[in-house]
């Protein structure tokens, strides 16, 4: 009696039906993708869609203008973008006397920043998709000044600008705005993406991220997004659902060096993207 071989392959390899691995050469990391999963029966929770109409001014509101925050201070009757020092932040500017005695599984170190808040608006109702591209540039053109400004600090190493949407991301208002965390180190994640990119420059004499947008538009596959300056996409080594990066078409270092006419279109493609996204 024969026994079947049971490490006889059965069908040819097959990415999008078939268990695989996915470099990330941003993390130097390999992830799991398991595309058959998606065929699975699904039980589990489904959201209702709010059609909540919220006012275009809020009494109640600390981020609309003209309101006092809760700490006392007074918005001014701004129009446009307003940004203030957050008044619950998770950094503190203060330096602090700190003796640095390190324990095995106990290390510490203080960190010291800045955290700001930046309304994106004076209207309380919009969203940032649901902002026109003229007045979300102006939002381009803050983050690039903010950027600026406190990267040009002594003891600032790390400058992010982002934006929490949604309770279940756990924004606490309603009100469109994002934040800016300005810190004495740089997290973990980027340091590690700055070295990768680096050794990438070191080994090929181009940018990483030059190389992969132009790879994507060849394959064409994963692109949502294209405009005169900017690509959105699906990255290959995506991990979370709806995950998604938009890229520079153009090698830069930073937001600082976007040009006029590219911050229009960071604007546009911002807008199609969070638009799509609702």
């Amino acid at each position: 009696m024969e026994l079947e071989n049971t490490n006889k392959m059965n069908s040819e390899f097959n990415q999008k039906k078939h268990p695989h691995r996915r470099y990330n050469p941003l993390l130097d990391e390999w992830i799991l993708v398991s595309p058959q999963r998606a065929n699975r029966p699904w039980q589990g929770q489904t959201e209702k869609v709010l059609e909540e109409q919220l006012p275009s001014h809020d009494s109640n509101c600390y981020l609309c203008s003209g309101n006092l925050r809760v700490n006392g201070d007074k918005n001014p009757d701004y129009k446009g973008v307003f940004v203030f020092e957050n008044d619950f932040g998770s950094l503190m500017k203060e330096d602090v006397e700190f003796s640095d005695e390190q324990q095995d599984f106990f290390s510490l170190k203080p960190e010291r920043g800045i955290n700001r808040v930046i309304c994106f608006s004076e209207n309380h109702s919009l969203t940032l998709p649901e902002m026109e591209v003229n007045d979300i540039k102006k939002v381009v053109d803050v983050w690039q000044n903010q950027y600026e400004e406190l990267g040009n600090l002594e003891y600032i190493n790390h400058v992010q600008i982002f934006e929490n949407k949604g309770s279940v991301m756990g924004c606490s208002n309603p009100h469109p705005h994002g934040q800016i965390w300005a810190q004495s180190s740089i997290p973990s994640t980027v340091l590690k993406t700055q070295e990768n990119l680096k050794r990438y420059f070191d080994k090929n004499g181009s940018s990483l991220l030059e190389d992969y947008v132009n790879k994507e538009l060849e394959a064409d596959e994963r692109i949502i997004l294209e405009n005169q300056h900017f690509v959105a996409v699906v990255p290959f080594w995506a991990v979370w659902p709806y995950e998604t990066m938009i890229v520079s078409k153009r090698k830069a270092e930073n937001i600082s060096q976007f040009s006029d006419s590219e911050k229009i279109s960071f604007a546009e493609i911002i807008k199609n993207m969070t638009t799509k996204y609702d």
